[in-house]
């Protein structure tokens, strides 16, 4: 892998993961934290909207970032050919 591609790959990399990690701070800090309490004027499943991010939805988020980000970085890898 040349010089270029090698930092285009990383570059990347880096990028998708401040944004994954942005969505988690999101969700994890201000929906579950900082607005809690407007939050809470909702209810899923008989819970208040913002106990529940705060108890369960962050973790599920969580989950699904860590799923986006294997797929994406397995498209990544074929697409410079680092891939196993």
């Amino acid at each position: 892998m040349s010089q270029k591609n090698l930092k285009e790959y990383w570059q990347k990399n880096i990028r998708i993961v401040l944004i994954l990690l942005s969505v988690w701070f999101l969700v994890s800090y201000v929906l579950s934290i900082f607005i809690v309490d407007v939050l809470n004027n909702f209810s899923i499943g008989g819970a208040k909207l913002g106990f529940w991010f705060a108890q369960q939805g962050s973790i599920y988020v969580f989950i699904v970032l860590i799923f986006y980000y294997v797929q994406y970085m397995n498209k990544l890898d074929k697409k410079y050919d680092v891939h196993e």
